[in-house]
Order: structure tokens, then C-alpha cells, then sequence
């Protein structure tokens, strides 16, 4: 569905484990326009193929995966990044430069997962072999240029080490990956996470100003959180009851 003019939320709404992704769409220059942001899964541990239906809904909005320039993995975990391969692979099948959609996520994530692949493969059931083209760093990203989309990148620690948000400051966008959720937080209990740290880093987000908070997973309490009100009141709810806890 398409939440603003150029950005388009896909909610999972399986019965397994996949990943929310989202899409800025038309943004790029070249032949390769849109970036998406966690593509999740190819298959989960039920067998659904997640990939098949993300491409079902893109494709309802008019959107091809062969048109994805850029993939941004707010982290490493295989149900946020495992169908990277994928879309690459569909990338090379247009023609022109770059020969095929290229791969970010933050530095730290990057050398968490190389050292962590055999365990949280083992311990996930999947393998994600997928080589990043560039790293993410702290500050603004700069998307395309005639509808230039313009990024903050918050390395956002906790669930991972490498874990970042991205904001969108001009609609007061936050898509949070697996820090923060509709009345809940990312497991810390997983290898490379870090309590401590993911509070820090929900506090940190919670100055920002937020008109759409975009999580990485639904909860019992609903998908996205629409409203300042009541981005404020998720983030009490949070505090109150996780805090405590970490």
C-alpha cells in the first residue's frame, strides 16, 4: 500500500516469521528507480514463500523488483535480509548501470554477521551469504535527485550491534527494523544483543519527531503507528513496561 507519495509499506501478514518492507519508490536515477528496505525472507520455517508474496503486492502497485537499485538491510538477521540474493539476481536481467541493485547496511552489522553466520544459521535455519556494496553511516543519505528523498541514518544499536533507523524528516517518517515495535521492542536475547544499548537507543529515537513510526514486525497491537499522540504514547507504554525488564 502506499503510505506517501513515494513510499509504500508491505506488512506482513503471514502466519510465520517474515519481516515488514517498505519502498521509495521512483527516487533513483537510472534504469533502476526504487529502493526497498528489509526484503525479508525467500521462504520461512512454515514454508511460505514471503518473497513470491512481496513481489504479488509490489507488482499491484505498478512496482517491478527488476527496477530495485538499492536494498537497505536495517540489519542482518536472515528474516530482514535473506532475499537479497533474489532481488539482486532479478536486478541483473535489466539492462544498464549499475549491472545489478546494490546492498547497504551499517559497517558494525556487516562484521557482526560475518563473524555470527555459522551460529545464527544454525540457530535460524537459514544461510545469508549476500556481500554489502557500501556501508551505512551515521548522518543524511541522500537519495536520487529530481525526487530527491533526503535520509537521516541512526545507528541504533541493541537487537544488534550494527542495527540502524532510518527517518525522513520532511513526513516525520521512522522506520525502526527490530528496535522498536507497536507496543513492544527487539529480543536482546539473540548472539550480538545488548540491553542496555537498545534502551539507549529507543530514548534516542524517542526525540525525534514522528508522524509515522514504521516497525519491522507487527505485534497483537497493530502494524504502523500514525499520529504524534500516539507515537508518544507507544513510546510510554514501552518505557513502563520493557525498561524495567533491561
Amino acid at each position: 500500500m502506499r503510505l506517501l507519495e513515494n513510499l509504500y509499506c508491505y506488512i506482513w501478514t503471514g502466519k510465520g516469521n517474515n519481516c515488514n518492507s517498505y519502498l521509495f519508490a521512483h527516487v533513483l536515477r537510472g534504469d533502476r528507480p526504487h529502493v526497498l528496505i528489509d526484503p525479508g525472507h525467500v521462504v520461512n520455517e512454515i514454508n511460505e514463500r514471503c518473497l513470491d508474496q512481496l513481489l504479488s503486492v509490489m507488482g499491484r502497485d505498478g512496482l517491478k523488483p527488476e527496477d530495485v537499485g538499492l536494498i537497505i538491510n536495517t540489519h542482518s538477521h536472515p528474516d530482514h535480509c535473506e532475499a537479497n540474493e533474489a532481488l539482486i539476481a532479478r536486478s541483473r536481467t535489466r539492462p544498464g548501470k549499475p549491472s545489478q541493485a546494490l546492498v547497504a547496511l551499517h559497517q558494525d552489522e556487516d562484521v557482526y554477521r560475518r563473524e555470527m553466520a555459522e551460529i545464527m544459521a544454525k540457530m535460524l535455519g537459514q544461510q545469508v551469504g549476500f556481500e554489502p556494496n557500501f556501508y551505512l553511516k551515521e548522518g543524511d543519505l541522500s537519495l536520487g535527485k529530481e525526487n530527491k528523498i533526503n535520509l537521516k541514518i541512526l545507528h541504533t544499536p541493541g537487537h544488534s550491534p550494527g542495527s540502524v533507523s532510518l527517518y525522513w524528516p520532511d513526513n516525520r517518517v521512522l522506520i525502526t527494523g527490530d528496535v522498536l515495535f507497536y507496543g513492544g521492542i527487539g529480543r536482546t536475547d539473540l548472539p550480538g544483543g545488548d540491553s542496555k544499548l537498545l534502551k539507549r537507543s529507543i530514548e534516542r529515537l524517542s526525540e525525534l519527531d514522528i508522524e509515522y513510526l514504521l516497525p519491522g514486525h507487527c505485534t497483537q497491537f497493530g502494524t504502523m503507528i500514525k499520529g504524534r499522540d500516539n507515537v508518544r504514547q507507544n513510546f510510554a507504554s514501552v518505557r513502563l513496561s520493557y525498561f524495567p525488564l533491561l
